[in-house]
């Protein structure tokens, strides 16, 4: 059976729990044993993070000690997967470069804040777009700075409506990378755990998950 670890906690307005409540299931279902944590401290336990297939984190800002950025950066550079979204994953921990580098990207604005927008399928041969069609969200559109290394898989266009200078920007929402042996994933998607009652934003997840899994 494989192994994935849950890691919540940072800022409440992303609803970390209820989010960790959707997605836990989903994975045990996938055949996944599930361990759900609310400390960064599990990613001291060397032995326990080798153990784990896949690695999600909900913990938006906060702060990370060296040590545990060592400890997750080096068992996702061993072949432990890491997947996540929204800034749970790409709004953490803001003043460490390298756990940027790795995620592919950081969250800088969502212009208008909760708006309507289009999310746009990319590469639809991708086995985690396979079949999907472009689809509508009410949320934050995430402006974020990116990594070009990484695999684009979904796209939004920025309207300009709430900040005329970047009118026309097509910005990345969903992408996948490697980091040493691992694989990363993340989505853009999922301010609060009701974005993901939009099934094409919680399949995503779900298949982003399956393939970072090592």
């Amino acid at each position: 059976m494989k192994k994935a670890l849950m890691v919540w906690g940072g800022w409440e307005g992303h609803e970390p729990f209820k989010c960790v409540q959707l997605f836990a299931p989903i994975l045990e279902d996938a055949g996944f044993q599930v361990t759900v944590c609310d400390t960064l401290d599990a990613y001291l336990d060397k032995e326990a993070m080798q153990s784990y297939d896949l690695i999600s984190q909900v913990y938006t800002m906060s702060t990370i000690t060296p040590e545990q950025e060592k400890g997750l950066l080096d068992a996702i550079e061993s072949g432990v997967g890491f997947a996540g979204w929204h800034g749970g994953m790409a709004d953490a921990f803001r003043n460490n470069c390298n756990y940027q580098f790795m995620v592919g990207g950081q969250w800088v604005a969502h212009p208008g804040n909760i708006i309507d927008y289009r999310v746009n399928i990319t590469d639809r041969n991708d086995p985690v777009m396979a079949g999907l069609d472009d689809f509508n969200m009410h949320s934050e559109q995430y402006y974020m700075h990116v990594d070009p290394v990484n695999q684009v898989l979904a796209t939004t266009t920025f309207s300009g409506q709430y900040c005329p200078w970047v009118d026309g920007v097509v910005m990345p929402v969903v992408w996948k990378k490697v980091w040493g042996k691992g694989r990363v994933f993340y989505s853009s998607l999922g301010h609060v755990a009701s974005d993901f009652n939009v099934p094409e934003a919680r399949e995503i997840s779900r298949r982003g998950f399956l393939w970072a899994a090592r």
